[in-house]
């Protein structure tokens, strides 16, 4: 393989700039630029047992160093507790992740090693190769993987259960760390040299600003040399789990060239970056697909696939897959609810939240109208999704748990203590956050959109959608402010209203199909988000005259958590924001253009940071807007491309 050409500063090269290869099981490898782990969840070999759950960290990383005329130089770096990194005697020099990461290591002496790193799609194998960048006499690389064979929110400690001594087949390793635990194939062009040893310490800079354990220790079950000087070394690393299973009978050289041959065709048949970085999201689920809401450490999430397929399917014109996502979920709805969450221990489904049913209608209802999609669905299929648009719509009706029913005015009510049932769900042991109980302003227009859907369907919910819509404006409408209410009936108790100013209202002005409101007061609800939420990374949760409002997203658990919705701001509300400033001011091509200038460039720079090619989760609400949580965000990627769309 010749050296890409765009390997040359295409990438920023630190600890927080991150790269993401996945496998389309719910299994990843992942880490930074630099090279250095700072997260549990940095490894090269992280497979879903039963796909996408049950998540194991299998292989964490390695040690490489080579040998030549020069002496030994050490390739790679390691943070250690408590606060050492290991001295390298060479520099990362390049980074790029196009078509995968690929990073050059130049050291002391002057040689110049490649090194790639891909997973395969459908595989939960991870390849890397190795090599130099012009041919030198007498070099030798070593690596020393490191392992552990642990559930990947977990860390590993030394102890004396874990199993060293591989079974050797030929070129293939085969390593069983513990009972219950995937094993691991390896496969290489090089030479296995058994030298057990535990590496202690480790440690994770961005667990420790995160407030979380932070330390773990590795197994190094031995070293695999390569004469580099004779061709690319290539390192194989595959889980024995389900998926794609690693070739037998083949070399290393011959299904890395025909893995990477496979691969880059793959790469190269999406349109464009944001598509390729779509696809990362979509996994496989039972015999259909879902959306993992985030990477490292989401799974898949009710409320984030329904909101994410509109952008990572529908706009990209995946029909099949978003057919294959809604088909599988339509098999869960239950008393009118589907899950908010899979537990990745592949426990009952959680049904607790009042929203990812709704959001479900909204997608399977622009699917069934979407006429390109016509040859994706077979009747069947139609009746799968009308089935569960009704089913959903006619549960919440009736009423359903946590106390969601449609109230006398025609409004949905939902919400009781201690629960967390909205898209602002942060909870800290018992404490709700913003529990906001009663009728919240998103969830109305989300109710109404889903009476529409489900109207258009059959006559029983006819009159249903007009009802709602009169009370909606007469309850939400606050003239003082020229907005609406966050919520109304707070508590259950009549009359008693939330004024906070928060984005949840844009749902309403247009963010959604459907506008509730008349256009003069759209536009009022819109240019009040526009003066106190918005931001370049999308808005702020909480406006910063609010006396709850909190500026940075940051320290321990508690901290955080309680500023989750309290101000940090949320990249995927750029999309029914732009959505709906583009409705208030008629499409036209000069709004167009402004609001790609104004909110969508700003979201297409952050691509070059935090999560490589990706949108993060949120954001510190004051400047420098710092990007937080997860670098890796489904649903901010896939209104980032909605809004691409929007405004084109």
């Amino acid at each position: 393989m010749s050296e890409p050409a765009q390997i040359e500063g295409s990438a920023p090269i630190d600890s927080h700039s991150e790269w993401l290869e996945t496998d389309g099981l719910g299994g990843f490898a992942s880490g930074t630029t630099s090279g250095v782990a700072t997260r549990r969840y940095h490894a090269l070999l992280l497979a879903a047992q039963a796909p996408p759950s049950n998540r194991f960290v299998l292989v964490n990383g390695f040690r490489a160093w080579v040998e030549s005329s020069n002496g030994v130089e050490q390739l790679t770096r390691h943070h250690f507790a408590p606060d050492v990194v290991s001295e390298a005697d060479a520099r990362v020099d390049a980074f790029t992740s196009t078509p995968w990461p690929t990073l050059r290591y130049v050291t002391r002496s002057g040689l110049e090693v490649i090194q790639e790193l891909y997973v395969l799609h459908g595989s939960p194998t991870v390849l890397l190769s190795f090599r130099l960048s012009q041919h030198v006499d007498g070099v030798r690389l070593y690596l020393r993987p490191l392992l552990s064979g642990r559930d990947f929110h977990a860390l590993h400690r030394e102890n004396g259960s874990f199993r060293f001594a591989p079974e050797q087949r030929g070129s293939r390793l085969l390593f069983s760390p513990y009972p219950g635990v995937p094993q691991i194939e390896m496969l290489s062009n090089g030479q296995y040299c058994h030298s057990p040893e535990w590496y202690r310490n480790f440690r994770y800079a961005a667990e420790s600003e995160r407030g979380l354990d932070c330390e773990e220790d590795l197994a190094a079950p031995g070293v695999l040399h390569f004469d580099l000087s004779a061709g690319p070394a290539i390192w194989i690393s595959s889980a024995k789990t389900r998926g794609e299973a690693l070739a037998a009978d083949v070399s290393a050289e011959e299904f890395h060239a025909r893995s990477s041959q496979r691969e880059r065709a793959r790469r190269a048949a999406f349109p464009g970056p944001l598509e390729q970085a779509a696809d990362r999201y979509l996994v496989r689920r039972g015999r259909g697909l879902t959306v993992i809401a985030g990477y490292p450490w989401f799974g898949d999430w009710g409320r984030d696939t329904f909101i994410a397929l509109r952008g990572l399917c529908l706009a990209n014109r995946r029909f099949v897959e978003a057919r294959d996502i809604l088909v599988e979920w339509s098999q869960v709805v239950s008393e009118g609810m589907l899950p908010n969450r899979f537990p990745d221990e592949s426990g009952p489904p959680e049904y607790n939240s009042v929203d990812a049913s709704l959001w479900y209608v909204i997608a399977a209802s622009e699917l069934l109208n979407e006429p390109a999609a016509s040859n994706a669905l077979s009747a069947s299929d139609r009746q799968a999704l009308t089935g569960a648009i009704l089913a959903i719509v006619s549960g919440y009706a009736r009423g359903t748990r946590y106390g969601i029913q449609r109230a006398a005015d025609g409004l949905l009510a939902c919400g009781e203590a201690g629960a967390q049932l909205t898209w602002m769900d942060a909870k800290v042991g018992r404490y709700v956050v913003t529990p906001r109980i009663g009728k919240p302003v998103e969830i109305q227009a989300l109710w109404l959109n889903a009476l529409a859907a489900a109207a258009a369907l059959s006559g029983q919910f006819a009159g249903f959608f007009e009802t709602g819509r009169e009370a909606f404006e007469a309850r939400f409408w606050n003239e003082a402010s020229g907005s609406l209410r966050d919520v109304v009936d707070v508590d259950h108790q009549p009359g008693k209203v939330d004024d906070s100013v928060r984005p949840n209202q844009i749902f309403a002005a247009g963010g959604l199909p459907i506008n509730l409101l008349p256009a003069n007061r759209a536009r009022s609800v819109l240019d009040r988000v526009e003066r106190e939420l918005l931001t370049p990374l999308g808005l702020r949760s909480l406006a910063p005259g609010d006396s709850a409002y909190v500026p940075y997203y940051c320290g321990g658990v508690w901290q955080r958590d309680t500023a989750y919705h309290q101000g940090t701001v949320w990249p995927w509300l750029m999309g029914p924001f732009v959505d709906a400033w583009l409705k208030s001011r008629g499409h036209s091509e000069s709004a167009k253009l402004e609001a790609r200038q104004r909110f969508v460039a700003p979201l297409l720079a952050h691509l070059n940071h935090a999560g490589l090619g990706h949108v993060s989760e949120i954001a510190d609400a004051e400047w420098p807007y710092t990007p937080r949580g997860c670098p890796f965000q489904a649903w901010s990627l896939a209104e980032l491309i909605r809004a691409c769309q929007m405004t084109r």
